[in-house]
């Protein structure tokens, strides 16, 4: 449990691939604030989870990322209850499919917002005691959009590029300070939200489960197959390590093959 001792603030992660890292984490031994939506019954069932696994702290954070007082409020929380962040994650993500000249304006400013602003606001917040630590792991959550576009996506193809560059930036600033920044960039995951969308997407085109599954979802995936959870997990804990020291600013691809076509 390498981690033992450490505190990890991870944004969207009441669920999924967010969810996924605060478990890997935890299984480090590692104090956990994680943040998200969701019903409180099973949201503190994750938070006594990881207590378990840890044995150590976790909180939960209802702060809302489009606002950035409330960010600044999570991180000080986190701070006063389990110790300043020595990992961040910023892994909170929301999505919209329309051409641009229909895409509502409301939907550009929020995924813009919850994407890429909060990751500037979080990193702001917790850059300061990384620095005084001489030790700190900021790891993003991109996309294969965050090298290569799809068509209808604009903002969050905006906003995982945006992360991309945001990450380059930052780790230069850093790159003296013992603090690493990267970028972890999935193709499809197997999630809960993508599965819930199979039924629909069968209704609508006609096709059967393994048509929408390969022909659909993972046309662009050379493998023809989801990443895992626990696989993004994985990746996330070796950033954490010391054997992991020396990557910095890197846009890491794990999706299937998808950006090298």
């Amino acid at each position: 449990m390498f981690l033992k001792g450490k505190t990890a603030l991870i944004t969207g992660s009441t669920s999924g691939i967010g969810l996924g890292y605060a478990r890997a984490l935890a299984a480090e031994g590692a104090n956990v604030m994680i943040n998200g939506f969701g019903g409180a019954a099973e949201i503190q069932g994750h938070v006594e989870e990881l207590i378990r696994t840890s044995n150590a702290g976790a909180l939960y954070s209802p702060a809302d990322m489009t606002k950035p007082e409330e960010i600044r409020a999570m991180v000080a929380d986190c701070t006063a209850k389990l110790g300043t962040p020595d990992i961040l994650i910023n892994n909170a993500g929301i999505q919209h499919v329309s051409p641009v000249d229909t895409f509502p304006e409301d939907k550009w400013d929020a995924i813009i917002a919850i994407i890429l602003s909060s990751a500037f606001h979080t990193t702001k917040a917790v850059v300061p005691a990384m620095k005084e630590k001489g030790w700190g792991r900021i790891i993003n959550t991109g996309s294969m959009h965050s090298l290569v576009a799809s068509p209808f996506k604009s903002a969050y193809n905006a906003a995982k590029h945006g992360i991309a560059g945001l990450t380059k930036t930052i780790a230069l600033e850093v790159a003296r300070d013992g603090i690493t920044v990267n970028n972890i960039c999935p193709g499809y995951v197997w999630t809960s939200l993508v599965e819930n969308q199979i039924p629909d997407t069968m209704k609508a085109r006609g096709l059967t489960r393994d048509q929408v599954i390969n022909d659909v979802l993972l046309a662009a995936q050379p493998q023809k197959q989801f990443v895992q959870v626990e696989q993004l997990a994985s990746l996330a804990v070796y950033l954490c390590s010391d054997a992991a020291g020396a990557i910095t600013g890197a846009n890491l691809s794990m999706d299937g093959g998808w950006t090298a076509q």
